[in-house]
């Protein structure tokens, strides 16, 4: 029985997720897509591995690592989660009040704003419910274990990056 409610959830999302596409924006489904697929996987992990275990997906080079990282990006700062909690709140007060300005922004750079926001708001979800990050992507050629939400933020970051540095003029306006 469980079985077949966990499948009926499934489905649900994928209607769900699908609707979200054709009715929402594509700037709201990538931010809501991104929490989603990110809180998804986490929930796999916690539900299909031990804490500690890992997983080869590509011998010596790919593995899934259940880790919880208490800290920020490569554990800095760990246990410090009232600080990320106020972080990850006025983050996100920012960016609900920046929003509408971002409509003038060129669409990559809007996708990096929101990439990076959907990101830090996965990982605040995760600071929320337990304190720590569920970590779980590990690339055997570094040391760093992350996550979805993780890729969210550094993608979108370099995006942001690219546009400030190379597209913004002396004026503080994008160029084409």
């Amino acid at each position: 029985m469980k079985s077949i409610i966990k499948f009926l959830q499934k489905i649900l999302l994928v209607i769900e997720l699908f609707i979200a596409i054709l009715v929402i924006n594509w700037e709201k489904t990538l931010f809501i897509g991104i929490i989603v697929i990110d809180q998804i996987s986490k929930i796999r992990v916690i539900n299909s591995m031990q804490l500690g275990e890992s997983i080869p997906i590509i011998e010596k080079f790919f593995y899934l690592t259940y880790t919880l990282n208490p800290g920020a990006a490569f554990g800095i700062l760990p246990n410090q989660r009232v600080f990320f909690l106020l972080i990850g709140i006025v983050l996100l007060i920012g960016f609900a009040l920046f929003y509408p300005r971002i409509n003038k922004f060129e669409r990559p750079l809007k996708a990096g704003i929101i990439m990076s926001v959907s990101g830090s708001v996965g990982n605040l979800i995760d600071r929320i419910q337990t304190g720590n990050v569920i970590d779980f992507l590990d690339f055997k050629v570094w040391t760093a274990i992350f996550n979805i939400a993780d890729v969210a933020i550094v993608v979108g970051m370099f995006i942001i990056f690219y546009f400030v540095a190379f597209k913004m003029d002396d004026d503080g306006k994008f160029s084409g």
